[in-house]
């Protein structure tokens, strides 16, 4: 990762390389068995793998989407994210505003003509500002999988923490389909409750108008157990498909893009305005 100041737009002073980061080796991402951050995260996807029921979820679907709790803009909703700090993430242990901006700038370097995709980066994680609500983080944060149907293996822990979860005894939910029908398609399928499914509620909510691509990516980008190991395609349909080259393009800029190299916040917030007048404008509901 390196600073450089190119040209006289001041936007362009933060261009994060993913080809030579400096501080991180890509193998070195999602480290789920050692490091400093490790006992943290094992207990925030403990506390997840128990609570996060079937029943669970439906209550939280009716908590969160009807888009009741406040109103505010989306850049204030991302400079919340100061205030947070990602008690899954074995990368980081700085606040998540920075990540959204590191995320916007590595996508903006790649695709320059994509100002939606670059928006979708700079948004993904707003979604966590549930956990400023009072919202416990195991139903915020962390990587999403299905309920109401058997936990994969490719789950984070997926070995050592799922054995006071009810549904993982429930002989109806831990069939590969469980109550779901095969290709029934992501749609249908109800999801851990947590950041993604918010914020993707959130934007149909207001009626923005990020494209169909743009909102795959915010709603499954923690989806890993489908996007990185290829589970839970047998509930996909065509156009769970068709979306996954997406959702993977976006992964590559949401994980190698994390590094104690931290972006000028104020120099960017300009150019990531104007994006967000074009696609999200004005004040939200959430």
């Amino acid at each position: 990762m390196r600073v450089i100041n190119i040209g006289p737009d001041p936007s362009l002073a933060y261009r994060p390389n993913l080809e030579t980061n400096e501080t991180k080796q890509k193998e070195d991402y999602r480290n789920y068995k050692s490091g400093s951050l490790i006992d943290r995260v094992f207990n925030t996807y403990k506390l997840m793998h128990t609570f996060q029921t079937l029943d669970f979820v439906n209550q939280k679907h009716s908590d969160w989407s009807g888009c009741s709790h406040t109103q505010m803009g989306m850049m204030d909703a991302i400079m919340s994210l100061d205030q947070l700090v990602d008690e899954s993430d074995p990368d980081v242990d700085f606040p998540n505003s920075f990540h959204a901006f590191q995320t916007a700038e590595g996508i903006r370097q790649e695709h320059p003509d994509k100002d939606w995709f670059q928006l979708v980066g700079l948004i993904h994680d707003v979604g966590k500002i549930m956990a400023l609500w009072d919202e416990p983080q195991f139903a915020v944060v962390g990587d999403t999988f299905p309920v109401g149907c058997k936990f994969q293996n490719s789950i984070v822990f997926r070995d050592n923490t799922f054995q006071d979860n009810p549904d993982d005894k429930n002989p109806s939910y831990n069939t590969e389909c469980g109550i779901y029908k095969p290709n029934c398609g992501l749609d249908n399928v109800l999801m851990s409750w947590g950041h993604d499914e918010y914020l993707y509620r959130v934007m149909k909510f207001n009626n923005c108008s990020i494209p169909e691509e743009g909102l795959y990516m915010i709603r499954f980008h923690s989806f890993y157990p489908w996007h990185s190991h290829g589970d839970y395609m047998h509930l996909c349909n065509e156009k769970d498909v068709r979306m996954l080259p997406w959702v993977n393009e976006f992964n590559k800029f949401d994980l190698y893009t994390k590094t104690t190299v931290l972006p000028d916040v104020d120099t960017l917030k300009p150019y990531y305005q104007s994006l967000i007048d074009k696609y999200c404008p004005g004040v939200l509901k959430w």
